[in-house]
């Protein structure tokens, strides 16, 4: 499957956890960076992590996984230089984005992702709640590299999305998967407080 890989983004500075890393905060005893990563690997699909360096602990958590690690050395300008990194290095791949901190997407999201794709591989594929609400991950076709690489600023792929709805679908995760994040400290208590 070497025409798309599974994009973590990884690079950011975790500025919202009060001087925690968010990536390395454990869920179960294994940090959180990791487990999604090891969810990625089991969907059978290229796994690509951007960091900030080759020497960041979140590279140390996951450096005996089977997984591509991309530096980032223009990290601090936003997430877009983690888009940039990807568009350039991989421009005829369709990139399914995964966010790092949603914990609650699983090897088996990912999969229908990818077999949905499949389906319609000129579209952009994007993941929602159950009941509709837009969410992630996102699959974007090849020719999305080079608005990848003109992306700017913190806002990701939100520009990408917003500049071609016309060719954006979406696709149904069970319950609240395509909405949950970690990225506060109140959003990891909570999540602790459930039954995972």
């Amino acid at each position: 499957m070497d025409d798309l890989i599974l994009f973590f983004p990884a690079a950011g500075a975790s500025s919202r956890m009060k001087g925690a890393d968010k990536l390395m905060m454990p869920l179960q005893s294994v940090p959180l960076l990791r487990r999604q990563v090891l969810r990625g690997i089991k969907a059978e699909i290229p796994v690509v992590v951007t960091l900030p360096s080759l020497d960041h602990p979140r590279a140390r958590s996951i450096d005996d996984l089977a997984v591509t690690i991309l530096q980032v050395p223009d990290h601090h300008t936003g997430m877009a230089a983690s888009f940039r990194a990807i568009g350039r290095t991989y421009p005829k791949a369709a990139v399914l984005v995964v966010l790092p901190d949603m914990p609650a997407l699983t090897t088996e999201d990912f999969r229908l992702m990818v077999e949905k794709h499949r389906e319609k591989p000129d579209h952009i594929l994007r993941a929602t709640a159950e009941d509709g609400t837009l969410g992630h991950p996102v699959l974007f076709p090849p020719w999305a590299a080079a608005d990848f690489i003109n992306c700017h600023g913190d806002s990701g792929a939100r520009d990408i999305l917003k500049n071609h709805k016309d060719k954006t679908l979406t696709l149904p995760l069970a319950g609240n998967h395509a909405l949950v994040d970690l990225d506060t400290p109140q959003a990891w208590q909570d999540w602790r407080n459930r039954d995972h």
